[in-house]
């Protein structure tokens, strides 16, 4: 079994000095933890894989595509794979779990 505690997740992560932390990786998917902190900008393009977003905490809007939506703890995203997206108006640090299909490269 392989279990893994967000709070730990966040360390490691800050001591890698990134804002992303891959810290699952299997044959059909990846998962890691994405942070943005409030008012930054969100760097990301779009990605060869499905995306899943977990929002777990903090607060923001994303757009996919052409559509946007208000994202907070709970909030789950489906991004298909090669669609533009971003997050923005992050006026809460934000922390999102991200599930990529097949792994990301």
């Amino acid at each position: 079994m392989k279990a893994f505690r967000l709070d730990e997740l966040e360390v490691e992560r800050v001591a890698n000095d990134g804002a992303y932390l891959q810290f699952l990786r299997e044959r059909n998917m990846s998962v890691g933890l994405y942070a943005l902190d409030a008012g930054a900008a969100d760097p990301q393009g779009p990605h060869a894989q499905d995306e899943v977003y977990l929002v777990v905490s903090g607060r923001a809007s994303i757009t996919v595509g052409t559509e946007t939506t208000g994202v907070g703890r709970g909030s789950v995203v489906y991004v298909p794979a090669g669609t533009p997206h971003k997050f923005h108006h992050i006026s809460e640090d934000l922390r999102v779990l991200v599930v990529f299909s097949p792994p990301e490269s």
